[in-house]
């Protein structure tokens, strides 16, 4: 550029100094204008490669996108160890209540009571943990409760004769053709193989019948019917009002089927033997499906079962 101006004078000087110089004016002009033209031309070159170069480095930087980094890491990491000192805090007013003074005076607590039964809760060096049973970390079903039946000999049988015991309990009826009298007969073989591989455990465990047809199932009817079964089986029925309340406890469906003109018929029920340990709280449930020796198994392990801590 300089140098194009330096021409640029001396063609001017030469002009008008030396009239021989045929040197038309408009070719000064011409001249300067295609340097003005490359001079702009340059300049707007320039710009345009700036601008692409502040264009591809980006408004951030890595060393900023890095410090992003860090302080999100670091906010979600506060965040999380906030909650979970909140969550214990909150959990241990919840289950503190379990024990007052040093002494257990509550039922425990259930996060939803209608589907779960209560939990009783220990404080250990871990903090505070439900106390450990068979049923894991889930918890048990709300199944169960207080209940009021009556005997063979007609006396009243509640829930507290049977304390200290392990109960087998299945509800049935006495006119059942095979489901009943096939599940009878497979609690029977349980107590027989229990008395001869482990008789500490047998004498502790009672089986018990329910009858869930009391408009039919009299005292003498299910005494002649017991006759057929193991000894060892305690026959319980009640009035509809007892039988109806302690099936809705134990979640017990109960339904009459194939009703005949004189009035027979036949009950559909729940196929389920409920095992209760000594202290009244359900243990475990076994099925139709559950072969004699798996049912022993599953008692045994229950009834032998030992908490971690």
């Amino acid at each position: 550029q300089i140098l194009g101006e330096n021409a640029l004078k001396s063609m001017i000087r030469a002009a008008f100094s030396n009239s021989s110089i045929g040197c038309p004016i408009p070719a000064i002009r011409t001249t300067t204008r295609r340097l003005a033209q490359n001079s702009n031309f340059n300049a707007k070159k320039g710009d345009r490669t700036s601008e692409e170069f502040s264009h591809n480095r980006g408004p951030v930087s890595w060393a900023a996108f890095g410090l992003i980094s860090v302080a999100c890491a670091s906010a979600v990491g506060y965040f999380q160890v906030e909650r979970e000192r909140r969550l214990e805090k909150a959990m241990g007013k919840v289950v503190s209540n379990t024990y007052r003074n040093g002494s257990e005076d509550d039922e425990g607590w259930s996060p939803n009571p209608e589907f779960l039964a209560k939990r009783k809760w220990k404080l250990t060096k871990f903090g505070w943990f439900p106390e450990e049973d068979a049923f894991g970390g889930a918890g048990k079903p709300a199944i169960g409760g207080p209940w009021s039946l009556v005997d063979l000999d007609g006396n009243l049988v509640t829930n507290k004769n049977f304390e200290g015991k392990w109960l087998l309990l299945y509800f049935g009826f006495a006119r059942c053709p095979d489901i009943c009298p096939s599940e009878m007969y497979k609690i029977g073989r349980v107590m027989d193989i229990l008395i001869k591989e482990q008789p500490k455990l047998a004498q502790k465990i009672q089986p018990v019948f329910i009858s869930v047809d009391p408009a039919r199932d009299s005292l003498q009817v299910l005494r002649d019917y017991g006759q057929d079964f193991h000894p060892s089986y305690v026959f319980l029925t009640g009035s509809p009002e007892q039988v109806e309340q302690m099936a809705k406890k134990y979640r017990v469906y109960v339904s009459k089927a194939d009703e005949t003109e004189d009035g027979d018929y036949l009950l559909d029920h729940s196929i389920v033997v409920y095992f209760h340990d000594d202290t009244g709280d359900l243990s475990d449930c076994f099925t139709q499906s559950m072969r004699p020796k798996d049912v022993v198994e599953k008692i045994i392990e229950r009834m032998t079962f030992v908490p971690t801590y």
